[in-house]
C-alpha cells in the first residue's frame, strides 16, 4: 500500500496598479539563489510561498507578500485569480490587490543553503533579489510559465470578466 502524497500548496498576492498614461503594471519579483542569477526570462515570481494545510490561504498570501517584499500588502479589495496547478505539481493560488509600491524600498527575507553543492558552505540568500513593475506583455516573459496565468486572469477581471474562483475579497 502506498501512502497519499499531499500536494504541496503556495498562496501569493500579485500586486497591480493603473493610470498615469502607462496602463496596467504588475509588480513581480526575480527570484533570488544562485539557480536564477544572469536569467530573465521564466526567473520572476508572483510573491508567494508555501503553506501548512491549517493555515488559511488568504493569511499565507499576505504573510509572504510581506516576508519577500519586505513590506506589509497596502490595503484594499482582493480580487481572487484562482488556481493553477504548477509543473512541479505544486498548486498556486493567487488574489490581486490595487496598490502602488516603490521596487527600491524592497526588503526581502533570505533562506539559507549549502552553496556551492557539497561544500559544506552554508550561505544566505534573499527569497527574491529584485522587484520590478511590469507590462503584462513583459510580465508574460519575465515570470515562471505556470504563473503567467494569473496575469491573464487579471487582465480578463479588468476588462470586465468578473472575478475568477478560489475564495473571495478583502
Amino acid at each position: 500500500m502506498t501512502a497519499k502524497k499531499t500536494t504541496r500548496r503556495s498562496a501569493g498576492l500579485l500586486l497591480f496598479r493603473t493610470g498615469a498614461g502607462r496602463g496596467l503594471e504588475v509588480l513581480i519579483g526575480h527570484m533570488g539563489g544562485p539557480f536564477w542569477t544572469g536569467r530573465e526570462e521564466a526567473a520572476w515570481s508572483v510573491p508567494k510561498g508555501e503553506y501548512a494545510p491549517d493555515e488559511e490561504p488568504r493569511a499565507a498570501a499576505r504573510r509572504e507578500f510581506e516576508e519577500e517584499f519586505g513590506h506589509p500588502a497596502p490595503d484594499g479589495p482582493w480580487v481572487a485569480l484562482g488556481e493553477a496547478r504548477q509543473p512541479s505539481g505544486k498548486t498556486v493560488t493567487v488574489w490581486a490587490l490595487e496598490g502602488d509600491a516603490d521596487p527600491a524600498t524592497a526588503v526581502p527575507g533570505t533562506f539559507a543553503m549549502e552553496w556551492p553543492r557539497k561544500s559544506g558552505t552554508v550561505r544566505e540568500f534573499p527569497e527574491m533579489d529584485r522587484f520590478a513593475w511590469c507590462t503584462p506583455g513583459e510580465a508574460a516573459e519575465r515570470l515562471v510559465k505556470g504563473q503567467r496565468v494569473f496575469v491573464d486572469r487579471l487582465r480578463e477581471h479588468l476588462a470586465g470578466g468578473g472575478a475568477t474562483s478560489a475564495g473571495g475579497g478583502g
